[in-house]
């Protein structure tokens, strides 16, 4: 479940997500047109799974969904999995899956975090439900599919969480529904949007006299109906902010070192205005 410091209640999160999903489609119209070969979808929730960086330890949560609409990878036994698991060369058995952009959520302790959504075949998927063997190696293969693509380094201490599937909304992805020879990955098809715009910014400093506590940013972001198209990036002297698909685009310095692990992300749906707290480690 998405926070309810980020929106207003979980009625306005739904009708957010249905209008943020139906620009989507519009922007995707031509593009579904010129490529009868793709199709969107919207899969399933099936396990979080939480994890964090290395070596500087984020917070990241792999939502593993299913869907009939991703194609299975080959049958494979548990002897034959044990041997693939075993051998020198394990690359070699290709498990068709769909990785979706990262997106920006806050935890059960209010603290901004990223997650990815990672769609497979929903046959295999329950296969791998019912063997811990299967469970624990189609973790292991979302994990390397995502530090392939997005040049990550993930821990292989994770957990799976026990009382939630999906963390934040479950949006829809748009996957080829014809795949090229030996192909591990469906990518997103990506839209041909307007270059990204730099938004209105403030950044201040609380309390305003005497030695800052707080450095707070307010980036305005017009037109954005949902928090789940955000891309958020807290580094100790860094802010970057990307909204998708290409609506805006932040990247600045500030002169303070802030506490990444206990800054705060809230967007306010009304006033479309992103507020990000940073407690000061130093000036």
């Amino acid at each position: 479940m998405t926070d309810s410091s980020l929106l207003n209640s979980e009625l306005e999160l739904q009708q957010q997500e249905e209008l943020y999903q139906q620009l989507l489609l519009q922007t995707m119209g031509q593009m579904q047109t010129e490529n009868p070969d793709s199709k969107v979808i919207r899969p399933q929730p099936g396990m979080c799974v939480k994890t964090l960086t290395e070596p500087d330890k984020q917070k990241v949560f792999i939502n593993i969904c299913q869907s009939h609409a991703v194609p299975p990878p080959p049958e494979l036994c548990k002897e034959e999995l044990m041997e693939l698991l075993q051998s020198d060369d394990p690359s070699g058995y290709r498990v068709p899956m769909s990785l979706g952009e990262p997106h920006t959520e806050v935890d059960n302790s209010s603290q901004g975090c990223t997650a990815y959504d990672v769609v497979i075949n929903q046959d295999f998927f329950q296969k791998c439900q019912k063997d811990p063997l299967f469970h624990q190696f189609i973790i292991l293969v979302c994990v390397e599919g995502l530090e392939n693509k997005y040049n990550l380094e993930l821990s292989r201490d994770w957990k799976v969480l026990k009382n939630r599937k999906f963390l934040g909304s479950v949006g829809e992805q748009n996957i080829r529904t014809k795949s090229k020879p030996v192909i591990e990955e469906l990518q997103p098809q990506e839209s041909k949007a307007a270059p990204a715009k730099r938004p209105e910014f403030t950044l201040l400093v609380e309390p305003p006299a005497g030695d800052p506590e707080y450095l707070v940013a307010e980036i305005r972001l017009p037109g954005l109906p949902s928090s789940r198209s955000l891309v958020l990036d807290v580094g100790e002297d860094r802010l970057v902010l990307t909204a998708r698909p290409s609506l805006f685009h932040l990247d600045v310095f500030h002169q303070f070192l802030v506490d990444q692990d206990s800054s705060v992300a809230q967007y306010n749906s009304s006033t479309q205005i992103l507020t990000v707290t940073m407690p000061v480690a130093s000036s």
